[in-house]
């Protein structure tokens, strides 16, 4: 486990020591004292419905080898700051968070190595998923648990691998202009991927265009002679690669599914097609060689997600066949694509874990593929669509009816427009406010044969209906 000194990182900080001593190490960092695992350097925040200053006696006496608080606080709290006194290693700083970011570019000065940052409106966490599988037939791998890409997580990732990383995988994300700049800067990437740019956070940008503007922030850290991995089906990408590339001392590697007549692409995928049990086969065709793919994951997008990680280990010298031998181990997370089968030959796809109209588009085709009696499509609220969310989600409704999904199961309040949408056409639709209140239905009408894609943003919790499904006995 990595071992850092606590001087030096007092010293990255230019923090002043309010208690306790320099002495020793630590690893990683912590900003939950409910989290740690011992060794951590806790950070206290401000937050929204609580302060953490008012646990850092908890961290300390909970394993923390020093806390880093904010001096305002000490200020304006001296009698809880006494106490804090004798307990261990208390630093003072000016902004907690800037003081986290400022540790987190003295550690990046040597570590890791090297560094692939991914970011992209859908598919960033299967994408680091899938490379970090790849890169590990070579190197030493890190990357970073979960979803954490935001100006607290990354941070948190990269203070806690290990010293002798070679490549860590990291996905980055962006909820506001300036943000993804700011994490590019801290991340300082050999690498950046972008894997597409879509409708997603629209309520905070307004036109795709700006997206993609924010998108293109990754390149801000990317160092001179680093490599741009850019989705060559998608116009926008393609847009900031071939802007970038002006004056660009690296390579720009382009992936895809067809080679359009405005860019080649260096790696592609040839005759793909679903697998009865809802993975592709397709030949990796790169460098003038190609292998035959079997890929264990649902649904065309995940095809897309794989040539994004495929192309990065490509560039960085694995062999088609490596990525061939790969492929066969990746497994989907969970909520993002995993396929069950479930009793009377009713298939389920979990997608639950989130949702945007390119996304859903390309979920609803693969599911289409599947032989089943009927095809069903449980959709919650697409969020973050801004003004065009009812359009988006109508629009979603005559995909959906289009591509012969009956019933269409709606839930959320946008959702209604979907389903609004699929009953004007002719089709069998169904809405219902939250997730709790479409289980018993969903149960009670599912029937042997059927195929159910359910997919929605996070904050539905459309994983409600897919335990229900999984487990009848536990939910009735």
């Amino acid at each position: 486990m990595v071992q850092r000194l606590v001087a030096e990182a007092a010293d990255m900080m230019a923090s002043e020591l309010l208690s306790g001593s320099l002495d020793g190490t630590y690893r990683g960092a912590a900003i939950d004292s409910r989290n740690l695992k011992g060794g951590e350097i806790f950070f206290a925040f401000p937050g929204e419905h609580t302060d953490g200053h008012r646990f850092v006696a908890d961290a300390l006496a909970g394993g923390a080898r020093a806390a880093v608080v904010e001096t305002s606080y000490v200020d304006a709290h001296p009698g809880e700051a006494a106490a804090w006194s004798g307990h261990g290693t208390v630093l003072g700083v000016e902004s907690g968070l800037e003081a986290l970011h400022a540790l987190t570019r003295g550690v990046r000065r040597d570590v890791p190595k090297r560094l692939v940052a991914i970011t992209g409106s859908a598919g960033k966490t299967t994408t680091k998923e899938i490379l970090a599988t790849l890169l590990s037939r070579r190197f030493r791998v890190a990357k970073t648990p979960g979803n954490l890409n935001n100006f607290l997580g990354f941070p948190l990732a990269l203070l806690g691998i290990p010293d002798d990383t070679e490549w860590m995988v990291a996905e980055l994300g962006m909820s506001e202009a300036g943000e993804l700049a700011h994490l590019s800067r801290l991340a300082r990437p050999e690498i950046a991927v972008f894997t597409n740019v879509g409708p997603a956070h629209l309520q905070s940008f307004g036109t795709l265009k700006a997206v993609a503007a924010a998108k293109a922030e990754l390149l801000e850290g990317l160092t001179g002679d680093g490599w741009v991995i850019a989705n060559g089906d998608d116009p926008l990408v393609r847009k900031i690669a071939r802007e970038h590339a002006e004056g660009f001392r690296g390579r720009t590697i382009y992936y895809g599914l067809s080679a359009g007549p405005e860019t080649s692409l260096d790696l592609r995928a040839a005759g793909v097609r679903t697998t009865p049990e809802g993975g592709s086969r397709f030949e990796l065709v790169a460098g003038g060689e190609r292998q035959p793919i079997e890929l264990p994951l649902y649904g065309l997008y995940n095809v897309e997600n794989f040539l994004a990680a495929a192309a990065c280990a490509w560039a960085l010298g694995l062999s088609l066949e490596e990525i061939r031998r790969a492929a066969g181990s990746l497994a989907p997370g969970k909520g993002r694509g995993t396929v069950h089968r479930l009793g009377g030959g009713v298939t389920l796809i979990d997608d639950s874990y989130n949702s945007n109209p390119k996304a859903l588009r390309r979920a609803l085709e693969s599911a289409a593929t599947l032989k089943a009696r009927r095809h069903w499509a449980i959709l919650g609220d697409m969020l973050e669509l801004g003004p065009t969310a009812p359009e988006l989600h109508r629009q979603a409704g005559r995909d959906a009816l289009e591509l012969g999904f009956r019933p269409v199961v709606g839930v959320g309040l946008l959702a209604s427009e979907l389903v609004t949408e699929v009953r004007a056409g002719g089709g069998d639709g169904e809405w219902f406010a939250d997730a709790s209140a479409a289980v018993a239905w969903v149960r009670d009408n599912v029937r042997p044969g059927d195929a159910i894609l359910v997919k929605g943003s996070r904050g539905i919790a459309l994983d409600a209906v897919v335990a229900a499904l999984l487990s009848p006995e536990e939910t009735s």
